[in-house]
């Protein structure tokens, strides 16, 4: 794996994080963005992660971590807790996506979400050459122990936003090994085009609500 400053999807989150932001990541594994966005950005940064294993490593490194798991212990944080709720890479691995993505954007004013996007043109030729479920750069590991279990296409991303009433204000094409690319998600060629597809979302006439302190408590 390259080294996090050099991850197109992190550089982008970068981008979009604003300086000294109060940042929940959402499966944060060893805790590489965390520490870069608390290195590069100054971010009061939390992260949950569900592997015993990933929550040694990010202690070992000084990040403020707690073990749990998406699908139900989101629901335990305060309203507005957060400034961004970021899910990198890691939607296509829970159980409910729909739940996940609401309380994201439950605790925070904003959710940053990436995930590799079923519907590229290399997914779709591997599917029509092979009859074969695919194996690509961003999709590497085979069907029978790959931790994917809710693939998408941004079509279908875009519909789950629009069901659950979210405003996407920015969109970015990711491709291994180039800069993140701004995209209309909405447009028809970019459900080809994009290898992984990286998302800033808000809540339609959501007003912007202060959180309290509560949320330290949550972290013992």
């Amino acid at each position: 794996m390259r080294p996090a400053d050099h991850r197109e999807d992190f550089r982008e989150i970068l981008r979009l994080v604003r300086p000294g932001a109060r940042v929940l990541d959402v499966g944060c594994g060893e805790g590489d963005l965390l520490a870069l966005l608390e290195s590069e950005k100054s971010v009061d940064g939390r992260g949950i992660e569900i592997s015993a294993a990933g929550v040694s490593a990010c202690l070992t490194r000084g990040l403020t971590v707690m073990q749990g798991d998406a699908d139900r212990d989101l629901a335990e944080f305060p309203v507005k807790a957060f400034d961004y709720a970021i899910l990198s890479q890691t939607l296509q691995a829970v159980r409910e996506p729909r739940t996940v993505l609401a309380n994201l954007l439950r605790l925070a004013d904003r959710a940053i979400v990436s995930f590799p996007n079923f519907g590229h043109w290399r997914v779709r030729l591997a599917l029509l050459a092979t009859g074969r479920m695919p194996e690509t750069a961003v999709l590497h590991d085979p069907w029978w122990s790959t931790p994917n279990i809710h693939l998408c296409t941004l079509r279908d991303f875009t519909a789950l936003c629009a069901d659950l009433d979210l405003r996407i204000e920015s969109a970015a094409a990711l491709t291994t090994g180039r800069p993140a690319r701004a995209m209309n998600p909405l447009g028809a060629l970019e459900n080809w085009r994009a290898e992984s597809a990286l998302f800033l979302l808000s809540r339609n006439g959501a007003p912007r609500v202060e959180a309290g302190a509560e949320k330290a408590d949550l972290f013992g």
